[in-house]
C-alpha cells in the first residue's frame, strides 16, 4: 500500500484493543504483580498483605497512570525486571483470545500503523505472533522505549506523545489513538490527536490496575469515535477524517 503524507497514523494499543487480555492474562498478571508487590512492600523476611499491596497499586495507578513508575520511584524497582517477573506466562498461546480477520482489516485501513502498547516488548511481539499481525505495524513501541530525558513514561504521558510524533514526522492530527483506556484517550485528545475507544473487553473490567473502571460505556466528549471492536474502524473512517 502506497501511503500519502496525508494518511493517518494509526496509534493501536494492544491488550484489550486487539485482544481479550481480561479472559486469562490480566488475570495471571495480577498474580505474579501482587506477588512480586508483597516481596517489595515486605520487610525482607514477611511479605507485604493483599491490602496493603492493593492500596499501593491502586495509589501509584492513580498518581503516574502506571503501577510500576510508583514502585521506581518510591521503591527503588528495576522496570526490566518487573516487567519480566510479572509478564512471564507458561502457556501465553492457550491463554489468549482474539478476533479473527485482524490482519485483513488492518491492511484495509490507510495509512501506518504503530503498536502503542505499555506492556513489555517480549510479551508484546509474543502476543503478534501468536495472532499473526506482527508485519502489520510499521513500528513496535513497547513501554521500554517510553522514555523522555532517561525517564520512563509510559501512556498517558504527553512527554512521550509529543516525542513519538516529532520521531515520527507527523502533526497530532494525523495520528489516530485506538484504545480501551479513557484516560490515555484523552491526553490524546488534548495533544489534537483523534481518539477511538474500544469497549468489547471492558465488561470484565482491568484487574490489573485501573482504580475507576468505567461504569458505563457512555461515549465521553473527549472520544471521536466509539467501537464495540477493532474491526468496526473502517466503517467509522469517516468520522476520523
Amino acid at each position: 500500500m502506497n501511503i500519502k503524507r496525508s494518511d493517518p497514523v494509526w496509534l493501536f494499543d494492544l491488550d484489550n484493543t486487539l485482544h481479550n487480555a481480561s479472559h486469562a492474562i490480566f488475570p495471571a498478571i495480577k498474580t505474579n504483580m501482587n506477588a512480586y508487590m508483597a516481596r517489595v512492600l515486605g520487610d525482607g523476611d514477611t511479605p507485604a498483605d493483599m491490602e496493603t499491596v492493593n492500596a499501593a497499586r491502586t495509589l501509584y495507578w492513580q498518581r503516574y497512570g502506571a503501577t510500576l513508575l510508583g514502585l521506581v520511584r518510591h521503591h527503588g524497582v528495576n522496570a526490566s525486571h518487573f516487567l519480566d517477573e510479572t509478564h512471564t506466562m507458561e502457556d501465553l498461546r492457550a491463554m489468549m483470545r482474539h478476533e479473527k480477520g485482524l490482519g485483513r482489516l488492518l491492511k484495509r485501513l490507510p495509512g501506518r500503523k504503530i503498536l502503542l502498547t505499555n506492556a513489555p516488548h517480549r510479551y508484546s511481539t509474543a502476543v503478534l505472533r501468536h495472532m499473526g499481525l506482527q508485519r502489520q505495524f510499521s513500528h513496535h513501541i513497547s513501554i521500554e522505549s517510553m522514555r523522555v530525558h532517561r525517564e520512563l513514561r509510559p501512556k498517558p504521558s504527553k512527554l512521550m506523545l509529543r516525542s513519538l510524533m516529532r520521531k515520527q514526522g507527523v502533526t497530532a492530527r494525523r495520528c489516530i489513538l485506538v484504545e480501551d483506556t479513557l484516560a490515555n484517550l484523552r491526553t490524546a485528545h488534548m495533544l489534537g490527536m483523534r481518539t477511538v475507544w474500544v469497549t468489547q473487553y471492558l465488561i470484565v473490567g482491568d484487574p490489573i490496575g485501573s482504580a475507576h473502571p468505567p461504569k458505563r460505556l457512555n461515549r465521553p466528549a473527549w472520544v471521536d469515535v466509539k467501537v464495540k471492536s477493532v474491526k468496526h474502524l473502517p466503517a467509522r473512517l469517516s468520522r476520523l477524517r
